[in-house]
């Protein structure tokens, strides 16, 4: 595993060895996706926003080599080697540090929505105070019965002091009230935190409690409430994993619409949390943007529109098409019904009507394809226009081959062109024809199979 990049001030920790077994998932739980992400990216990058660099995540034997491969080479893995509960864990996250930092982080890594001030606050309340050694983040008068509650004694409500913090599974009473709950988010003391970790006792479960070190030295203890009580949710079921994405997907919209993009029908409209959308955008309803999608300014997408990690320009319309792995330049129209696949490249002002497809080509800027076509592994030039019906024969039953068409060439309806083939700059085909030889610049071809009618007289 990775060694810790340096002796940071501070170092978050992401506990991500539980088993997951409410899940009923071949999947590692933190690999499980909301909004387009895996949940263990989500406190990864809230660290980052947060200024933490140094991070070491919490794996297990079983889950390890996966969730290490989805975070790359610049995080620290940490193998707890057992399920020993959460104080183990960070045992083992602290055991890869060459020296105890000044503050330490740590947060669970199926919690996605945790806010970046959240956190910001919590740090800066907690280094507020020199006497302070564990700093929890609460959720006040929440709803989860699945997470420990807060115990104070002293002034009432969120100023008494926390003598405690009592796991869901060591509670004696039935309580399903409304109560201050541990959001599983803290900021420790260092070296406190290094020294104390391994004093923690097992539980009756025969786990040890990270949530153990509250009760563990007077007065220096503390526990701030959030602003939002949905931060508190975690994930250890679907269910759970529903409701974390319905709330994420909320806060998406918002914050886009929020940024100069209208969103006719918010309930109806699906965008992940990498994509980006220009100023003035329009998004329709029953639409998708997953994955890294970036859509440029003044655009209209939709309705009933699915465009998956794609770069769209500015001032283009999508209709109830699918795009996938492609690039689209400004001012293109698309669709109804279009497809495209992946390695697609759609230049400036061209034109896709009903039932076009597109798959590892380049459509040059100004060609017109309108209806009914297939354009694979094809390089189009400028200005074509393409016939109804047409089709590039690509796949001879054993290789891929490519069809190049030359600027302002003309491609008649039903023509079929068997790859691989050139028609040249200028040049056509009449309708129906089957091309399976290359058709120069300036000619016209024919036909089944397709011949060259006769130069005009004066063309040479």
């Amino acid at each position: 595993m990775n060694a810790i990049k340096s002796d940071s001030d501070a170092v978050g920790v992401i506990l991500a060895a539980g088993r997951g077994s409410r899940m009923r998932s071949r999947l590692p739980k933190p690999l499980h996706r909301a909004a387009g992400k895996p949940l263990i990216s989500y406190p990864v990058e809230l660290l980052a926003q947060c200024g933490i660099e140094d991070i070491v995540v919490v794996v297990s034997p079983e889950n390890g080599e996966a969730i290490s491969a989805v975070l790359g080479s610049g995080i620290t893995c940490a193998v707890q080697p057992t399920p020993g509960g959460t104080a183990q864990a960070v045992a083992c996250a602290l055991a890869t540090l060459p020296i105890a930092p000044s503050q330490v982080v740590v947060l669970a890594g199926d919690t996605p929505l945790v806010r970046p001030q959240s956190l910001r606050n919590l740090m800066s309340d907690h280094a507020g105070c020199s006497s302070r050694r564990m700093t929890i983040l609460s959720a006040a008068d929440a709803f989860a019965s699945d997470l420990g509650h807060i115990k104070r004694v002293g002034a009432a409500g969120a100023s008494g002091r926390v003598i405690a913090i009592e796991e869901a599974s060591e509670r004696q009473d039935d309580a399903i009230g409304p109560a201050e709950v541990n959001t599983g988010v803290y900021c420790f003391d260092g070296p406190w935190l290094a020294d104390m970790v391994d004093r923690v006792r097992p539980a009756r479960s025969g786990e040890r409690y990270l949530t153990a070190l509250a009760a563990m030295e007077d007065g220096a203890v503390s526990a701030l409430p959030i602003a939002w009580a949905d931060e508190a949710m975690g994930v250890n079921d679907r269910l759970q994993l529903s409701a974390v994405e319905t709330v994420l997907r909320d806060r998406i919209n918002c914050h886009w619409m929020t940024e100069g993009v209208t969103i006719v029908d918010p309930s109806t409209t699906y965008i992940d949390a990498d994509v980006a959308i220009g100023l003035d955008t329009v998004v329709l309803p029953n639409t998708m943007l997953t994955g890294r999608t970036t859509i440029g300014e003044e655009c209209e997408v939709g309705p009933n529109s699915v465009v998956s990690d794609t770069v769209v320009g500015d001032r283009c319309r999508i209709v109830a098409s699918t795009l996938e792995e492609a690039r689209v330049d400004s001012d293109v129209s698309i669709g109804p019904y279009c497809h495209l696949r992946p390695a697609a490249v759609i230049e400036a002002g061209v034109h896709l009507g009903n039932y076009v497809e597109v798959k590892n080509t380049r459509v040059g800027s100004g060609t017109a394809a309108g209806h009914f076509c297939y354009l694979g592994d094809a390089d189009i030039g400028d200005g074509v226009n393409i016939g109804a019906g047409t089709i590039t024969c690509n796949y001879d039953g054993v290789d891929k081959h490519q069809t190049v068409i030359g600027r302002s060439a003309f491609i008649g309806s039903d023509t079929m062109l068997i790859a691989p083939v050139t028609v040249g700059e200028g040049a056509a085909t009449g309708a129906g024809a089957v091309v399976t030889r290359d058709v120069p610049e300036g000619r016209r071809a024919v036909g089944v199979p397709a011949r060259l009618l006769p130069q005009q007289s004066g063309s040479e």
